[in-house]
């Protein structure tokens, strides 16, 4: 089973919101994120990993891109 997730920075937090399930989650910093996104599956989806069922998660970033950069010349 492949778990998708939304995740993007909203204000003082990163938060993710699952695409096609009813999960979101948030935390301090992205490695806290990614810590909770595994909880908050692992909990949703309890009944089914019992049974051995193998679950992957995917997560789409939101990232901002600053002004374009100048080529140096030589």
């Amino acid at each position: 089973m492949l778990i998708k997730f939304e995740i993007y920075k909203d204000e003082d937090f990163w938060c993710a919101r699952g695409i096609g399930i009813d999960i979101f989650t948030q935390g301090n910093t992205m490695d806290n994120l990614m810590d909770n996104i595994k909880e908050a599956v692992e909990v949703h989806f309890e009944d089914i990993l019992n049974k051995g069922e193998e679950i992957r998660i995917l997560s789409i970033s939101e990232i901002e891109v600053g002004s374009v950069a100048k080529i140096a010349s030589n």
